[in-house]
């Protein structure tokens, strides 16, 4: 089971290194969504606490 997912780890990286070199502006796409999306969780999270502290 180890090997297993030892192996599926490199093919994820595998993955990831081929998506990056033969797409990158897909890519740079796929991360900014991805930090507009923590942005905004990051953002709803302080304006909950704040609300808590009023």
């Amino acid at each position: 089971m180890a090997k297993l997912k030892k192996w599926l780890g490199y093919g994820l990286v595998a993955f990831v290194a081929f998506y990056l070199l033969t797409q990158p502006e897909s890519a740079a796409g796929v991360i900014q969504t991805g930090l507009n999306g923590l942005m905004g969780a990051a953002d709803s999270l302080s304006r909950f606490v704040n609300a808590l502290a009023v």
